[in-house]
């Protein structure tokens, strides 16, 4: 196994979707980019061409493999374990409509009926982070707005509730890395 203290990881989210757009929850409807998705995936290739990255994943949701693409990267390994959160009866409705008919609903605190419990989607974001552990040196990782702030929590060993407080913008760019304290965030939500 590769030492995990060399481990970086780079996280992308897919650019924007109809969906996205309109905050309506996409989790296994598997929506193209839109013009401006494609335009702000394909401005992320300046940027990620200037790093050596010792391997590419990706989602197998056509979002970020269109956003792999386009940012310079068209054969990721593609994995299930960076699938978007399985929303079950949830699916595409927004976050109003789903406090309409559940006031107290808090994604990362109580799942979905019919898709994931929280519970699952951590113990998802720590299998992805063994994977890339085993890849070892640099990662990169094109997936989902919910579910790369899981992986986020999980690098920091956070309560996945705090997933909830990371906001993550469509084609953006964050760092995960070790330092002198350990796991750290090294960059978030950079567009």
């Amino acid at each position: 196994m590769a030492n995990s203290t060399a481990l970086e990881m780079y996280l992308i989210r897919h650019g924007e979707t109809e969906w996205s757009m309109s905050g309506q929850h996409t989790g296994t409807t598997d929506l193209p980019l839109t013009p401006r998705g494609e335009q702000r995936a394909a401005a992320l290739h300046d940027r990620l061409s200037q790093i050596h990255f010792d391997a590419v994943f990706s989602s197998p949701m056509q979002r970020a493999r269109r956003t792999a693409e386009l940012a310079g990267f068209g054969n990721p390994q593609v994995t299930p374990l960076l699938q978007e959160v399985d929303y079950g009866k949830y699916e595409g409705l927004t976050s109003a409509q789903i406090k309409a008919m559940n006031p107290n609903w808090e994604l990362f605190r109580d799942g979905c009926p019919g898709g994931e419990t929280p519970e699952h989607v951590y113990a998802r974001a720590q299998a992805f982070i063994e994977l890339a552990s085993a890849q070892g040196g640099r990662i990169l990782a094109f997936g989902h707005g919910h579910f790369l702030r899981v992986i986020g929590v999980a690098w920091i060993d956070a309560a996945i509730v705090l997933a909830g407080r990371f906001y993550l913008d469509v084609a953006t760019l964050s760092a995960l890395r070790h330092d002198d304290r350990g796991r750290v965030i090294a960059v978030w939500n950079a567009g």
